[in-house]
C-alpha cells in the first residue's frame, strides 16, 4: 500500500510540474506576464552574441526533442520496465519532459531582431489563431484521455490494485479531421504571432522540423500496435492539415481485392 501511495504521489507531483511548465509556455511563446519569454528577458544589460544564442537555443531544443522521442519508443519502455514500475513510466516521461522544458525557458537566449510585424486587424487575427492553437492542443488531450496521457490514470489504477488496461484505438472529434490535432495546435500557437522575431522564428522552425520528424516514428509505432486499423485511418484522415474539399477520389473508392488487375 505504501509503494502504491508513493506511485500516486509521484504521478500527482509530475502532473503539477507539467501544469506549471505548460502555463509558463503560454507566457513564454506569447510574451505575456512571465519574467523571461521568447523575445524578452529581465537580463537586458548583457546582450548575447547572435551565434552563441543560436547554438544555445538549438541545443536546448535538441535536448527536449531527444528526450521526448527516445522515451516514447516501445524499445525504451521495455528497457525501463526492468527497473521502473509500469504505473510510473508515463509520469516519469512527463516529469522529465517538463523539467527540460523549464530548463529551456530558463536558459533561452532571446534574439529580438524583427522579421515581420503585423498591426490592426491582421495582428488581432494572428493573436486569435495563436490562442486557438493552444485551445486545440489542450482540448485534444481531453478528447482521448488527458489523465492517461499524463500518467495519472495509471497511478490511480495501480493504487486501487487493479491491472492497467491496454490502449484502445479511438478517433473522437478532432481526430476525425486530422490524425494529430495536438501537434496541429502547437504549430498554430508557435507560428501565429503579430511580431515574429529571429528568436521566435528559430523556435518555430526547429519545433516544426522536430514535430514532422517525430510523427514519422510515432506513426510507425501506431501501425505496429494497431495494424490495419491504423493504416486505414491513416489513408482516410490527413496528418496535420484538414482537407478542405472532402475526401480524395481514391479514398471514396472501395479497396480492390488482393490480386485484382491494376
Amino acid at each position: 500500500m505504501i509503494s502504491r501511495f508513493l506511485i500516486l504521489l509521484y504521478a500527482i507531483v509530475s502532473y503539477v510540474i507539467f501544469t506549471v511548465s505548460f502555463l509558463y509556455a503560454l507566457g513564454f511563446v506569447g510574451n505575456y506576464v512571465v519574467p523571461k519569454s521568447i523575445d524578452m528577458s529581465i537580463d537586458v544589460g548583457n546582450p548575447t552574441d547572435l551565434s552563441f544564442a543560436i547554438v544555445v537555443n538549438l541545443l536546448l531544443m535538441s535536448l527536449f526533442a531527444i528526450q521526448h522521442s527516445v522515451m516514447a519508443r516501445p524499445a525504451f519502455k521495455r528497457w525501463s520496465a526492468k527497473f521502473l514500475p509500469l504505473a510510473c513510466q508515463r509520469s516519469t516521461y512527463v516529469l522529465l519532459s517538463s523539467l527540460i522544458l523549464l530548463l529551456l525557458f530558463w536558459q533561452w537566449r532571446p534574439i529580438p531582431t524583427p522579421v515581420w510585424q503585423a498591426s490592426g486587424i491582421a495582428a488581432w487575427l494572428l493573436i486569435g489563431v495563436h490562442w486557438l492553437g493552444w485551445l486545440i492542443a489542450f482540448a485534444s488531450t481531453h478528447m482521448i484521455d488527458h489523465f492517461d496521457l499524463f500518467g495519472l490514470r495509471q497511478a490511480f489504477v495501480a493504487f486501487r490494485g487493479s491491472a492497467i488496461p491496454g490502449q484502445s484505438f479511438r478517433t473522437p472529434l478532432l481526430y476525425k479531421i486530422v490524425r494529430h490535432p495536438i501537434m496541429l495546435g502547437f504549430l498554430l500557437a508557435f507560428w501565429a504571432t503579430p511580431e515574429m522575431t529571429v528568436g521566435h522564428l528559430l523556435f518555430a522552425l526547429a519545433n516544426t522540423a522536430y514535430i514532422l520528424a517525430a510523427l514519422q516514428f510515432e506513426e510507425r509505432d501506431l501501425i505496429a500496435e494497431f495494424g490495419a486499423t491504423y493504416q486505414d485511418y491513416r489513408r482516410r484522415v490527413p496528418m496535420l492539415l484538414p482537407r478542405l474539399f472532402g475526401r480524395r477520389r481514391e479514398d471514396r473508392q472501395p479497396p480492390r481485392p488482393a490480386g485484382a488487375s491494376q
